[in-house]
């Protein structure tokens, strides 16, 4: 008998479903990169605002320019960190903080260094003092002073920089009665100053001795007056005291490193007397 059993062809497979994700992968690819072109010619890819907060003393204009960023700028091309490096640099700028939010935003937030006394410029209107030393114009002309005036520094002495980081460091009450303070070195106190306070006393102490002495001034004052002595000198160095004006308490205050020294030259040493002074004695 015929066998009826046919082979079965054995069919070569199909690669056209292969070939077809190939192709569609390309396109996928194609239309991504169109599309990512597309976004960064658009508006969507570049700042469209940015706004700047907390400055009272700078001009809102200044901390723009040192951002190095403007409107019209690629949104991704500055990260919050190097704008916020750029704008510290600026005098008066304490800390930055730089927020982004996408499309287009960029919030610039300072910190400006605290104010801590004023100055009268050359033209006679009256500039305030930040802890770093730098000034700036009141935004409010004609405010009352809330801190003291500073006279007499000049612009590049260290004691003055040194002077604003102190003050910056002390609570506001307690320089609520400074009214003025001027340099007033010495050989014995090259940073020694003189404050000058609205219950009409005067007060001579060191940048150095500052932040820990000016909490006991208003208790020295409050005993003076409650004692009925007012005005004088209030001297606070190596020791606190209090003198009339006139009493020459100044110059005893310049020289009071030196009657420390002093003093310890004049203790008793112990030894037996010389026989010299046994003559003397004798005589």
């Amino acid at each position: 008998m015929p066998d009826d059993r046919v082979m079965p062809v054995l069919r070569e497979p199909q690669r056209r479903s292969r070939s077809n994700r190939k192709l569609l992968v390309l396109l996928f690819l194609f239309f991504m990169t169109v599309l990512v072109i597309l976004f960064f010619q658009s508006s969507l890819s570049k700042i469209s605002a940015i706004e700047i907060q907390g400055n009272e003393f700078l001009a809102t204009e200044t901390i723009a320019k040192a951002s190095g960023i403007a409107v019209g700028d690629h949104y991704f091309a500055h990260s919050r960190t190097s704008i916020a490096n750029s704008v510290s640099k600026v005098p008066m700028v304490q800390s930055v903080d730089v927020r982004k939010r996408f499309p287009g935003l960029v919030t610039i937030e300072v910190k400006e260094y605290p104010k801590v006394g004023f100055e009268l410029a050359d033209d006679g209107k009256m500039l305030a003092v930040l802890a770093d030393g730098s000034t700036s114009p009141l935004q409010k002309p004609g405010a009352v002073p809330d801190k003291p005036l500073l006279t007499g520094w000049k612009a590049d002495d260290p004691n003055r920089l040194k002077l604003c980081a102190a003050l910056s460091m002390i609570p506001a009450a307690l320089l609520s009665d400074i009214s003025e303070i001027k340099p007033d070195p010495t050989n014995g106190f090259e940073d020694k100053i003189k404050m000058y306070t609205r219950s009409q006393y005067i007060v001579e102490t060191t940048i150095s001795y500052l932040p820990e002495k000016i909490g006991r001034l208003p208790s020295i004052v409050d005993n003076l007056q409650e004692n009925n002595v007012h005005g004088g000198v209030i001297t606070m160095l190596l020791t606190d005291s209090h003198a009339p004006l006139g009493s020459g308490s100044s110059d005893a205050s310049n020289k009071n490193d030196g009657a420390v020294q002093q003093k310890e030259q004049d203790k008793p040493t112990g030894k037996p007397a010389t026989a010299n002074e046994d003559d003397k004695k004798s005589g």
